[in-house]
């Protein structure tokens, strides 16, 4: 009885032993590929020429959607920082070398303006891809738009010329800007000696508020997910509450319609 249990307990011992001649099967686990982290924001800058002026602007965007083609903003909110001059198609800069009474070395000046006007805008809008990519290297085509409000500047435009100063004759030098008592100086091109420069005025801007809006197509070059680079345009439009006045002689309007070109550069993260 004793010999059958103890062959018993050899055999089962044998059967729970490791020969270690017979090859182990390991559990190899493979490794978690970590992915990119997806882009979500955009930054960028860059100048904008438009048919009545310029502009410099900024550019934030955030990616609104989580689809498969969030890295490549297909669909983009957009934040719009712009700074702008508004310039009548008849300025044009010039030196007066023909008068009587101008200085030797005269100093450049816009004949007829009279206010400087600049505005300082704030937008809100979006870009939404219609064609192109989905590699990065590729062009991508957008539709853009952005409203909001504007800040408008006046500052009168101060010149330097030659006055009569009474009934004897007396003529003398002063700056003077365009009012109805100086009209006659301020247009005859030969008492005018030239810009009083762009300081002079600063303390007498008139703040116009408004609002603008804009729409038009903006072409993606950047070469990586990461950068920005980009040309675009379109059309826009202002209004403002009063009427911008630029030239003499010239009525002023308080609505501006512009086609514009720009080029910016940034980065995305």
């Amino acid at each position: 009885m004793l010999s059958l249990l103890a062959s018993d307990a050899v055999a089962q011992s044998g059967a729970n032993s490791v020969n270690p001649a017979t090859p182990q099967l390991k559990t190899v686990q493979k490794p978690k590929i970590k992915k990119p982290k997806p882009l979500r924001t955009e930054l960028s800058g860059g100048l904008r020429l438009n048919t009545d002026g310029w502009s410099i602007f900024v550019d934030k965007g955030w990616v609104r959607s989580e689809e498969r083609y969030s890295d490549l903003f297909y669909n983009v909110r957009l934040l719009q920082v712009e700074f702008t001059e508004k310039k009548h198609p008849q300025e044009i800069k010039r030196t007066n070398t023909l008068g009587a009474y101008t200085e030797d070395k005269p100093r450049p000046f816009i004949y007829g303006k009279i206010n400087n006007f600049y505005a300082l805008k704030i937008g809100y809008g979006g870009r939404k891809m219609l064609a192109g990519k989905p590699e990065p290297t590729n062009i991508s085509l957008h539709w853009v738009y952005v409203g909001g409000l504007s800040i408008g500047f006046q500052k009168p435009y101060y010149i330097d010329a030659y006055v009569v100063q009474d009934q004897n004759g007396t003529i003398v030098q002063e700056t003077i800007k365009y009012t109805d008592s100086t009209k006659q100086p301020f247009l005859t091109k030969s008492q005018i000696i030239g810009s009083a420069g762009f300081s002079k005025g600063i303390g007498e801007v008139k703040i116009i508020p408004g609002i603008h809006a804009k729409t038009g197509l903006h072409f993606d070059f950047a070469a990586t997910k990461h950068g920005k680079v980009a040309i675009e345009t379109g059309v826009g439009f202002e209004y403002y509450t009063s009427k911008v006045e630029l030239m003499a002689n010239k009525e002023g309007k308080p609505m501006f319609v512009n086609v514009y070109a720009s080029i910016q550069f940034g980065k995305r993260w």
